[in-house]
This record gives structure tokens, sequence and C-alpha cells, in this order.
């Protein structure tokens, strides 16, 4: 296999993955020893790709809340959840992001700090993804039974929002949980039983948190010269790759939620991690 050809592979699994709730780290930790290990530049820019992708979806409900927080009112027809927000509101949203974003950040330097960090290897990889397609199913479940007990609610609670922060933080320091499934079901066991609701929350904490990690990140590449031996024509297919791709997946699930559960993802889950358990040798 062409050196071109594998990183093409890389960034369309980065795609797929990075906002599906099936864990990409996960998965990418698993293509490479097939498809060859990467540097941690090439890892930063597809990751930077599929970001791209999410901002450009949410481009208009960005600036929606960008002018609400200013004073404008913000329309509902831009909003994957279909959430009108008055000024007030937006400020309000605008603040729970915020709030999210500074939990994460100030957990996350603090676990970096500590080198807090599981090994990336199959095993642990393969728990976290059987363990999380259990969280997903449980989480679903309950939400549904307090939808159809008290109505279905849209609404972000500051209590959502300091929970979705911190389960940023446990996706990144677990390999395989997988940041958008931690983050929408903690938001949908919180109180948040609209499913478009969670996932809009999650994927728009998920902006500056990833844009934040990949900054953090690329300073320490650039830093330490491991940029000169990048191979740039390899990176530049795998940030285009991962790029559409993810556009597609994103609008894809944003969809498929709107009229279907998440137990085919926790299904996905169960049998790769039980794939992995049985055919990859432990510690491997």
């Amino acid at each position: 296999m062409t050196d071109l050809l594998a990183a093409l592979l890389l960034g369309i699994i980065e795609g797929i993955t990075e906002f599906l709730p099936i864990s990409s780290t996960g998965h990418l930790l698993i293509a490479e020893r097939w498809l060859g290990h990467r540097s941690d530049l090439f890892n930063i820019s597809i990751q930077a790709g599929a970001i791209l992708a999410v901002v450009l979806i949410y481009r208009q409900r960005l600036w929606d809340l960008a002018m609400g927080f200013i004073g404008r009112r913000a329309s509902a027809e831009h909003s994957p959840a279909g959430m009108a927000l008055t000024p007030a509101q937006a400020r309000d949203y605008a603040f729970k992001l915020a709030a999210a974003f500074g939990v994460t950040a100030v957990l996350g330097l603090v676990v970096k700090k500590l080198g807090f960090e599981l090994p990336d290897q199959v095993t642990p990889i393969a728990w976290a993804l059987v363990i999380g397609g259990v969280w997903m199913i449980a989480a679903e479940h309950l939400a549904a039974k307090r939808a159809a007990k008290l109505g279905e609610r849209a609404a972000i609670t500051w209590t959502v929002a300091i929970l979705v922060g911190i389960a940023q933080v446990v996706a990144g320091v677990f390999p395989g949980t997988s940041r958008s499934a931690a983050t929408i079901f903690v938001a949908l066991l919180a109180g948040t039983t609209s499913r478009a609701a969670a996932t809009e929350f999650a994927f728009l904490v998920g902006i500056p948190t990833m844009f934040a990690a990949t900054a953090y990140e690329l300073m320490h590449v650039l830093g330490n010269g491991e940029a000169a031996n990048e191979d740039w024509t390899a990176l530049a297919v795998a940030f285009v790759a991962s790029a559409i791709t993810a556009f597609v997946a994103v609008k894809w699930l944003l969809h498929y939620i709107q009229s279907h559960r998440f137990t085919a993802f926790a299904i996905y889950r169960f049998v790769l991690g039980a794939a992995l358990l049985l055919l990859v040798p432990t510690g491997t």
C-alpha cells in the first residue's frame, strides 16, 4: 500500500469516527497498526480537518449565537436542534458553552500535568468500547423514560454544561471512550432529554475544545522540530479527506437522530470491542 493511500484511509477513518459516538482515537490507534504509525503533527492535522467540517456545518448557528449575545435575536431555522434563542437566551447558552469549555481546559491541564493517561493499547480500548456501549443504552433508556414522564426537554442547564465539560476530560483520559458519546449521553442523563439538543451542545462545545487541544499539541510539535520531517503531501491528502468525510458524517448523524436512537452505535461498539478482545493478542 502506498503512503498516500494509507494517509487517505486514515483521514477518512478520522472524519467518519470523530463525531460519531464510536471513538475516533480507538479506531485510529487500531488502524495505525496496519497502515503505519503517524506523527503527532499528522494526527493533529486530520483532527483539525474534522473540526473545520463541524464549524462549516454550524457556521450560521455560531453566527446567530454571536449576534444574540450582542442583542440581536437568533433564528431557529439554522439550528439542527430547532431552538430559537432570544438575545438573553443566546447569552445564557454562550456562557454555558464557555463554562463547559472552561471546566475541560482547567481539568485537562491538571490531568496533563499529573501525566494521568491510559496506555494506547488494544485491550483497554476494547473494554472502553464495550462499556461505552452499555453506558449509551442505559443513558438513552433513562432519558426516554424521563421524556415520557416530563416531556422532551431541550434546555441546557448549568449542571449539564459542567458535566459535559468533565465528560470531555474523561474521554481524553480513556482511549476508546469517544468524546461525542461521553458528552451527548452525560447531557441526556443530566436532564436534556432531546437527542438533537444534547448533540448540538456536545458538538458546539467540542469546537473550542478541539481547537484548543489542537493548538496546544501543535505548539509542542513545532517546538521540538518534528515538523521538519513531515510528509506534507500525505498530510494534506489526509486533512482534506478528514474534512470531507466529517462533514458528510455529521450531516448524516444530525438527520439520523431526528427519528432514531443511538442503539445501532452501541451495538457496533459491542461487536468491535468483542472482536478486538477475541482476535487481538493481549497487550498489543
